[in-house]
């Protein structure tokens, strides 16, 4: 039994959950329980605080862990990062009154600044060589500066609206964070099986949402130019249709080049573009 570390509330709670049901996992957390087993494969499911998921794998307690990429950094914890999710993006940032004058981050030079990531402000400020008092607060450290706690804070920022209404400005970012899955770094040879067999699963979910599955009508004299534009997972299966000098081309093309492989297959007179989403996919 493989025992994993989610995030019993918050924003990386529901997109946790929804991505061991979407590798077919099934759990009952009715009543918010602390802590589940699947009916189905061998995973008991722990739900915890972020802050100390990294503690929990340290420990053993927990042989696995999904937590954010800041917490995990900030942690230092000797724990091993086995994959990254995809899904709870932020970015951790230092933030000035709008008035403030910037230019660069040597302005941050002699400023007091609140946050609750102090090792990683701390890093920051070390690696370029800046003098600033770093001021340790748990929450609600937007505030700090309107209230003369500090003049600067350290904090994550998702859409920057929080930043908007305390009258704050974004000045400089100094880490790109995600929810990774963390595991101990002893696990017996029984538990690195499951993991495997989970990682498979989770890799699958991770294709799918990277991928689009195509499917086009092209003329025959076409379908070179079309093959090089459609390389899909080794190549793109071309089948003749019933009116004579066309085929069909099913392939995957990757989110990130959709539209410019659209328009390459526009340009060598595909027509009747399908476009279906995938929902697993296996390499």
């Amino acid at each position: 039994m493989l025992k994993i570390a989610i995030q019993k509330s918050g924003r990386l709670y529901e997109e946790s959950v929804r991505l061991l049901k979407e590798c077919g996992i099934q759990l009952n957390n009715g009543n918010k329980q602390l802590k589940t087993t699947a009916e189905n494969f061998p995973l008991e499911v722990f739900f915890l605080r972020d802050d100390d998921i990294p503690q929990y794998v340290f420990d053993g307690v927990a042989d696995i862990g999904i937590v954010g990429e800041n917490v995990l950094l900030e942690k230092g914890k000797d724990i091993s990062l086995v994959s990254k999710l995809g899904f709870g993006k932020c970015r951790l940032s230092i933030a000035i009154p709008k008035t403030m004058e910037y230019r660069t981050f040597q302005d941050i030079q002699g400023l007091k600044i609140a946050t609750s990531y102090p090792s990683i402000t701390r890093d920051f400020l070390r690696k370029n060589n800046i003098e600033a008092e770093i001021h340790e607060i748990s929450g609600s450290v937007e505030i700090a500066p309107g209230i003369g706690l500090a003049d600067a804070i350290c904090d994550l920022v998702s859409s920057g609206s929080t930043l908007f209404t305390n009258n704050l400005l974004e000045a400089e970012i100094i880490l790109q964070s995600q929810a990774v899955l963390v595991s101990h770094n002893a696990l017996d040879a029984e538990k690195q099986a499951v993991l495997s067999k989970l990682m498979m699963r989770i890799n699958a979910v991770k294709m799918a949402k990277n991928n689009k599955y195509i499917l086009l009508n092209a003329p025959n004299h076409q379908l070179k130019n079309i093959a090089a534009v459609l390389p899909g997972s080794k190549s793109p299966t071309i089948v003749p249709l019933a009116e004579e000098g066309w085929s069909s081309v099913q392939s995957v093309v990757n989110e990130n080049d959709f539209w410019d492989v659209i328009e390459k297959l526009k340009s060598f007179e595909a027509q009747g573009i399908l476009v279906i989403p995938i929902e697993k996919m296996i390499i």
